[in-house]
């Protein structure tokens, strides 16, 4: 996930009426200019209006550098789906925003290096679903980029905490965003950037290198380590449980320590880290207390993420995480103590926690802590349980599918990004007798009216409408069972649900299909033949199988 950083300038900040020297930052970046004579001005009738300008050693800067070099590297080599039009439409309304609100409120004309850098979070992390990568110059959907920039910068003009703003800006932005619009209208960023060439190394390089040192320079490292360390916790909770979610990169269910790796892998996850969770601003003061907002950020977030079966879902959960424990970070600061106590010294509250006659007890309700994170991140995933892949009884009696008897399928180019062996043709001609033993089985649960055997070759809408169709038939009725003949055959990539629903592999299917009827006892009424072009979609389960999802029309 991304988000604004490094928002303001570091000064001194003063805590419970006495000066400390932690590292924050200033509620605006001319804070600290306001009063000097010497800086330049420009003139607007008979008013000289000082001008700020953007300062070399701000971290601002620094960020901006790792941000420019990330949406290079998306939209050049790792196929973004972002347009220029989006990010200006984001740029430009946060400059205008800021700008405006720094020369009402101070008078002075400020370069906007905040709302720059919020704007471009939000870029970098939104896109518009139907985005495709390559659309350089697509006006499709800037207005949520517009939007959202906007929504950002008032929550940090209006929502305060002790002159500064209480949430990160794009944060909280993308998370109201998401939830009010969302999967059909916008999406996150992928999780999963591409695979590690060239390219995705690079981006590996410039976001540890830029982060390290941006977070480090803050004094917000061990914050982030913090962070990083308890969601690994969660997600090995759940790829324990065998967890997986469907993401619009890949034709299976990511699950178990596959799911665990990506999460904890993802580049956006480490720009979440490095450039969202450690921004100064909106952070709690004193080393302790942010060490324990980090742990908080990391549990919220890992509750949030579990009871979702969706990439979209899991990503808002995270995004979410922060949000959430910001609004706490006032409790924090009051209840926590203060800079330059002693306990503010990890080391030193780590040994006091472990010595003396209650270091036991203390080392008990440690471990007892941990393991009621580890059962509710458990519990809170029990709506994204979904039952593996399973064949059904009888199976035996439909014949074994012959895949030579069935015709070479023609593979879009796009097919070898999401998965090298079926993109190849025996693969491609594996997934097609895949599909023809599927829809046998489909024909023998009709004829004999068995729901059963349709979860062995059937999932989501699919198996919902066959269970249907054969709930409906009355005792007398006759069923009616599809027989397909394939005579060409294409595989793609579909999205029967949307993106974020995940992937399929469709099969773009023509031939000739023949409706038989028959009796109750099972015995064939009558039989009819008509030529059929249609689109089966398939989706690979945690248990290797491929079953049909859906069926949608021939695309044009």
């Amino acid at each position: 996930m991304v988000g604004a950083t490094c928002d303001d300038q570091l000064v001194p900040r003063t805590f419970g009426g006495c000066a400390v020297s932690v590292t924050v930052a200033a509620a605006d970046p001319t804070e600290s200019d306001l009063g000097h004579a010497d800086l330049p001005s420009v003139r607007l009738g008979d008013r000289r209006i000082p001008v700020v300008l953007p300062k070399r050693t701000d971290p601002r800067l620094h960020l901006s550098i790792v941000t420019i070099s990330l949406f290079v590297l998306g939209i050049g080599w790792l196929e973004f789906r972002l347009s220029i039009p989006q990010i200006m439409a984001a740029v430009i309304t946060a400059a205008i925003i800021d700008v405006a609100v720094n020369l009402r409120r101070n008078s002075i004309l400020v370069w906007p290096a905040s709302g720059l850098q919020t704007a471009s979070s939000i870029a970098l992390l939104l896109r518009v679903t139907g985005t495709e990568s390559g659309d350089l110059w697509t006006w499709r959907g800037w207005y949520y980029f517009a939007g959202l920039a906007a929504f950002a910068l008032l929550t940090k003009h209006v929502v305060r905490f002790r002159g500064g703003h209480l949430f990160n800006p794009s944060n909280v932005a993308l998370v109201v965003g998401f939830v009010v619009l969302g999967s059909g209208r916008i999406e996150p960023l992928d999780l999963w950037w591409g695979p590690l060439d060239a390219p995705m190394v690079l981006a590996y390089v410039v976001i540890l290198l830029g982060g390290l040192l941006i977070s480090r320079r803050l004094g917000l490292l061990e914050m982030g380590i913090a962070f990083w360390v308890t969601l690994a916790f969660g997600m090995a909770v759940l790829a324990a449980l065998d967890h997986s979610i469907t993401a619009q990169w890949s034709l299976s269910p990511i699950a178990g320590a596959h799911f665990w790796w990506i999460v904890m892998t993802s580049p956006e996850i480490l720009i979440y880290l490095f450039f969202m969770l450690t921004d100064p601003r909106t952070v709690p003061v004193g080393r302790t207390a942010r060490i324990v907002f980090g742990v908080l950020v990391g549990v919220v977030a890992s509750l949030l993420a579990a009871p979702w079966g969706t990439e979209f879902g899991t990503k808002v959960g995270l995004l979410a995480g922060l949000a959430v424990v910001s609004s706490t970070r006032p409790l924090l600061e009051r209840r926590l103590p203060e800079p330059g106590e002693p306990l503010d010294d990890p080391a030193t509250f780590a040994r006091q926690m472990l010595s003396g006659r209650r270091a036991g007890a203390r080392m008990a309700l440690g471990i007892a802590v941990v393991a009621a994170v580890g059962a509710s991140v458990a519990i809170a995933s029990l709506p994204a349980r979904q039952p593996a892949g399973q064949a059904g009884p009888g199976l035996d009696v439909v014949a074994a599918i012959d895949a030579s008897t069935l015709p070479v399928v023609a593979v879009d180019a796009n097919i070898h990004k999401l998965d090298q062996q079926l993109a190849t043709p025996e693969g491609a001609r594996e997934l097609a007798a895949a599909l023809a033993w599927n829809l046998a089985v489909e024909h023998e649960a009709l004829r004999t009216r068995d729901p059963s055997l349709l979860v062995g070759v059937d999932h989501g809408y699919r198996l919902d409408q066959l269970d249907r169709s054969i709930a409906e038939l009355g005792p007398a009725d006759p069923a009616t069972a599809p027989s397909y003949r394939f005579d060409a055959l294409r595989l793609m990539i579909a999205y029967p649900g949307g993106a974020q629903a995940g992937a399929n592999a469709g099969l773009v299917a023509t031939g000739t299909v023949e409706h038989v009827s028959y009796a109750p006892s099972g015995e064939e009424l009558s039989r009819s033949a008509e030529p059929f072009a249609v689109t089966f979609t398939l989706r690979r389960t945690t248990s290797g199988t491929w079953q049909i999802t859906d069926t949608l029309p021939v695309p044009k």
